[in-house]
């Protein structure tokens, strides 16, 4: 009778792993549906800048300035810089960062890869970090390479600007004698 009920209930999560990787389809497909990818260009939409907006802060957590208000204007170009830095990437590569954030846009899917279930503007720096760690140690190497490129896109964009070395003690570069 025990053999009976483990099979059972491995039945029963078979049944569900099943159900909730088709509903995980179709609503990949509603959104692709209801949210067309645009042909050219990336294009930073509400969601995903609210994402990148979320993210910044639990990356920089130690490089931004404390005050609110600085703060605040670090995350907003920071998050301009990335859109720049996306805009200089192939078409190709673009479509992915799109893909990567239409994604983390899609709310059921938000909720289970990324842990974040009231959307990215309701986020905490905690939740967030959480998310990050476990997608840079996670055991499928997609979810780690989306991890490495969003890391770099945001620490590139972040000390691209002159006004970040300072923290870390950059004179900046070299310049020629004439």
């Amino acid at each position: 009778m025990e053999n009976k009920d483990m099979e059972t209930k491995r039945r029963t999560f078979l049944k569900v792993g099943a159900l909730a990787a088709l509903t995980l389809a179709a609503g990949g497909g509603i959104y692709r549906y209801t949210h067309p990818s645009p042909l050219g260009r990336f294009a930073l939409d509400g969601e995903a800048r609210a994402a990148i907006d979320a993210i910044v802060p639990a990356m920089l957590a130690g490089a931004l300035p404390a005050d609110p208000g600085a703060r605040l204007a670090a995350v907003t170009a920071t998050t301009a810089r990335v859109h720049q830095a996306i805009l200089g990437l192939p078409l190709s590569a673009q479509k992915e960062v799109q893909d990567l954030f239409g994604l983390l846009s899609l709310a059921p899917a938000r909720r289970l890869l990324a842990g974040v279930s009231g959307g990215w503007a309701g986020a905490s720096v905690e939740q967030v970090g959480v998310f990050l760690h476990d997608w840079r140690f996670h055991r499928i190497g997609m979810l780690q390479s989306a991890y490495h490129a969003l890391h770099d896109l945001i620490i590139g964009s972040w000390y691209a600007d002159p006004s970040s070395w300072a923290g870390i003690g950059y004179p900046g570069p070299i310049k020629e004698l004439a």
